[in-house]
């Protein structure tokens, strides 16, 4: 039973951590295309051309930034009748200060050597 408890209560603090790594360089790149015009509304083709990465990799990324609140997402009406619905991108301002954290010099980059 003393075992049973051990293992609930390990279990209950593990899913109230959160990971604070460094984002991607994929994923810093779609932050910085976004944060060129904040305001502006992208569609995911217009981020993989201003990427270069492939919709396997750009697709995944948006859905990890939008469920982290790093970015917004909404589905925009077709500017041509007949076409489907699109969805579209842009990032709000905790992605904007997460990304200035990306872009931050790491303690190690400053004093030139490793820390670990």
């Amino acid at each position: 039973m003393q075992r049973n408890l051990a293992i609930k209560f390990y279990i209950c603090r593990l899913i109230g951590m959160t990971r604070s790594r460094r984002p991607s360089a994929q994923t810093i790149a779609v932050l910085e295309v976004l944060a060129r015009q904040a305001d502006a509304w992208f569609y995911g083709l217009e981020v993989a051309d201003a990427t270069g990465l492939k919709s396997g990799s750009l697709y995944p990324i948006l859905i990890r930034l939008a469920e982290r609140n790093w970015l917004e997402s909404q589905w925009l009406e077709p500017e041509k009748p007949g076409r489907p619905a699109r969805h579209a991108y842009r990032i709000t301002a905790a992605g904007r200060a997460a990304l200035r954290a990306a872009m931050a010099p790491s303690p190690s980059s400053i004093l030139g050597r490793s820390l670990s």
